[in-house]
């Protein structure tokens, strides 16, 4: 699949002092946006791009820092394509290439061959004793997309924030985001400790087991945590029921996975035999969530974004599904909650969290929240 993984964390080293500008190379930001619209079209497409990673600090020449990457430049120009593409990942530190469109030869047939090239490249650019000082990575995409810190479920390099997320007023919009999630959601609790102290004396009463259910969740840029919500289920039942409904979901994209006794398409399980009877109460008017707040309180969540997805959900996903998990923080509310929840289809909801990152602004987040309880008190797609 690819080299073995490095963290770019652990970089500290810059490539000397001297200035590199006006070599032939993509700046950082450039690169980066190039990366993240080949990403994009990788996951709509099917077809993959392999991202190579060249780590230049550790640069030991007798020569200059510049002429070496000169020499690495020279010799790459004429080992790979016109359409694959060279810049900074990470500037002065990192050198990339992204090897477009490589075919359908097996994972490490393509990451073997192209190691093999990189490494004839920076052998006689620099000569076999510097080239061992280059660590190289490689990462097949969209195969190998991201989770846990640097390194994804095969061991993948997780990408960059897109370059837009890092200029000052989006970067300002984000930490008043926070900063209202923060705020609301400790008004939330406030406001919430008595029908909460209530739920869980119901919860505790009406079935044995905990009040509240914990499950891990998947986050933003795949990441894992533990949420929380008021425990709906008899204790010890068999998620196989749900594994089963979710993968005939998304099979179906467009399409429910059941059809209840009224007649309506549903994107939930209707009558699941594991609900209690608070739990159904606690469902159709939400209040089982009103422990995510705590979550939302530790930055796990936010008041608004996509819907956190259960592992297991996640392996099920067509590539560009993925992307909802990673461009942006889940959220207890958002655009499919308030647009029909369980009646719009899985395809159409995810559509709706990308729809959501890519126009966000907190303006939007205002709009969703005040039509939140008008969709919570309808009960509309709720189960």
């Amino acid at each position: 699949m690819s080299a073995s993984a490095f963290s770019v964390s652990g970089w500290k080293t810059r490539i000397a002092k001297e200035d590199l500008s006006g070599l032939d190379l993509l700046p950082e930001e450039s690169f980066l946006q190039v990366l993240h619209v080949e990403q994009k079209r990788s996951e709509r497409s099917g077809r993959r791009f392999v991202l190579g990673l060249m780590q230049c600090s550790r640069l030991r020449s007798a020569a200059s820092p510049r002429k070496s990457l000169e020499s690495i430049l020279s010799s790459l120009s004429n080992s790979i394509r016109a359409t694959d593409i060279t810049g900074w990942y990470k500037q002065g530190f990192v050198l990339g290439v992204i090897f477009t469109e490589v075919g359908t030869a097996g994972d490490q047939e393509v990451t073997r061959t192209l190691h093999s090239k990189i490494s004839d490249v920076l052998t006689a650019a620099l000569g076999s004793e510097q080239a061992g000082h280059i660590d190289i990575h490689l990462d097949i995409f969209p195969e190998n997309w991201h989770q846990d810190s640097d390194a994804g479920p095969g061991g993948g390099t997780r990408l960059p924030a897109d370059p837009a997320e890092s200029r000052l007023p989006r970067k300002a919009s984000k930490a008043v985001k926070r900063l209202i999630d923060v705020t609301g959601s400790l008004s939330a609790l406030l406001i919430f400790a008595p029908v909460m102290a209530v739920i869980a004396a119901l919860v505790k009463l009406t079935s044995p087991g905990p009040v509240l259910f914990k499950q891990q969740r998947v986050g933003h840029h795949g990441r894992s945590f533990s949420f929380w919500k008021f425990r709906s289920m008899e204790c010890n039942n068999n998620q196989a029921i749900h594994e089963e409904f979710v993968k005939t979901l998304i099979g179906n994209h467009n399409g429910a996975a059941q059809q209840p006794n009224d007649g309506q398409q549903a994107y939930k399980i209707t009558n699941d035999p594991r609900v209690t009877p608070i739990g159904r109460f606690l469902r159709r008017t939400s209040l089982d969530e009103l422990p995510q707040f705590f979550n939302v309180l530790v930055g796990d969540m936010s008041l608004v974004g996509p819907r956190p997805p259960i592992p297991y959900e996640v392996k099920y996903y067509d590539t560009w599904h993925r992307r909802r998990v990673l461009a942006a923080k889940p959220g207890i509310t958002g655009l499919w909650q308030v647009t029909g929840r369980s009646r719009v289809g899985f395809d159409d909801m995810v559509r709706l969290d990308l729809r959501y990152a890519l126009s966000w602004s907190l303006w939007l987040d205002l709009k969703i929240l005040l039509q939140t309880p008008r969709a919570v008190l309808g009960g509309e797609g709720a189960r």
